[in-house]
C-alpha cells in the first residue's frame, strides 16, 4: 500500500506482540481441546456384568499399566501446552511492557534482546512445572488415585487438594508471589531494570515466570480435582487466574477464593471419612 513500510509495520511492535501472544493461546487451547475429544471418544466403557467376577478382571483393572516413554512425553507435551494456554495471557502485561520499554532503548541506540528470549526465560518455568506435572500424575496413577479420565478417584484425596489450595491462598508465599506478577514495573524495580544482552533477559523472565508458579501451583494441582482433561474445568481455572492478577480487587478474591476452596475441601474430607 503506498506510504506503508516495513519499517513502519514493525514500529508496531506491540500489536505485532499482542497477536501472537494471542495466536499461540488460541493455538493452544485448540491442541487442548482436541485433546479432550480424543479423550473422551477412546474412554474405556463400563464391564459388561458378571466380566469384573472373571478370575483376574478385578485385579487387571486395578493394576496401573506402565508408561512406556512415548506415552511420557506425550503427557508432558499435554501440561505444557496446557500451562501456555492457561498462563500465557496473565504474562502479557509484562511482556508487553518488557516490548515497549525495548522500543525505547532502541530509539537510544541501545537495545534490548528480543522480546521472545524473555517470553522464553517465562514459559521455561512453566516448562519445569509441566515436568514436575508428570511425575505427580505418574505417582497418582500408580496410587490408583487418578481414573482413565485423568481425575480424582478419591473425594478424601480430592479434599485434601482443595483445602491445601485454599489455605495457600492465605499464606505470605502466595501474597509475595502474586504481588510480583501483580505489580510488572515493580517487578522490574525490585531487578534493578531489564537485562540488555540475551542470557539476562531470559534469566530475568525465568524469574518472573517461577513467581508465578509459586503463586498458581495449588490452583494448577486442583487439575487433577475437575479433571485433567476438563476444558471447562480448566478454563474456569485459567479466568480466576488471569483475574486474581489483573484486577484491582485480585488480592482480596483470591482470599475469597481460598475460603470456598477450604469449605469445599473440609465437606469433600468429611463425606470420605464417614
Amino acid at each position: 500500500m503506498p506510504g506503508i513500510t516495513l519499517d513502519a509495520v514493525l514500529k508496531r511492535d506491540r500489536i505485532i506482540i499482542a497477536l501472537s501472544l494471542a495466536a499461540i493461546t488460541l493455538l493452544a487451547w485448540l491442541y487442548l481441546l482436541s485433546l479432550a475429544d480424543m479423550a473422551t471418544s477412546e474412554m474405556p466403557m463400563e464391564p459388561m456384568d458378571g466380566m469384573a467376577d472373571m478370575p483376574g478382571m478385578a485385579e487387571a483393572m486395578l493394576t496401573p499399566r506402565a508408561w512406556r516413554p512415548g506415552e511420557a512425553f506425550l503427557v508432558f507435551a499435554m501440561w505444557s501446552v496446557m500451562m501456555v494456554g492457561m498462563m500465557l495471557p496473565s504474562a502479557a502485561p509484562m511482556i508487553l511492557l518488557y516490548a515497549r520499554v525495548g522500543r525505547h532503548a532502541a530509539s537510544q541506540g541501545a537495545p534490548f534482546a528480543a522480546t521472545g528470549i524473555f517470553g522464553g526465560g517465562y514459559v521455561a518455568a512453566w516448562l519445569l512445572f509441566a515436568l514436575v506435572a508428570t511425575f505427580g500424575q505418574w505417582l497418582l496413577e500408580r496410587a490408583l488415585l487418578l481414573t482413565p479420565m485423568m481425575e480424582s478417584a478419591s473425594g478424601l484425596f480430592s479434599g485434601m487438594l482443595l483445602l491445601f489450595a485454599g489455605l495457600y491462598q492465605w499464606t505470605p508465599l502466595k501474597n509475595a508471589c502474586l504481588s510480583k506478577c501483580r505489580a510488572p514495573v515493580a517487578f522490574i524495580q525490585s531487578e534493578g531494570g531489564f537485562r540488555r544482552e540475551p542470557w539476562g533477559a531470559f534469566q530475568m523472565g525465568l524469574r518472573h515466570g517461577l513467581y508465578c508458579v509459586g503463586c498458581c501451583w495449588p490452583l494448577m494441582a486442583l487439575l487433577f480435582v475437575g479433571g485433567v482433561m476438563n476444558i471447562l474445568w480448566i478454563a474456569a481455572l485459567a479466568i480466576f487466574v488471569l483475574a486474581e492478577k489483573v484486577m484491582p480487587s485480585g488480592k482480596r478474591l483470591s482470599q475469597v477464593a481460598g475460603a470456598i476452596l477450604v469449605a469445599a475441601g473440609v465437606w469433600l474430607m468429611s463425606r470420605g471419612l464417614s
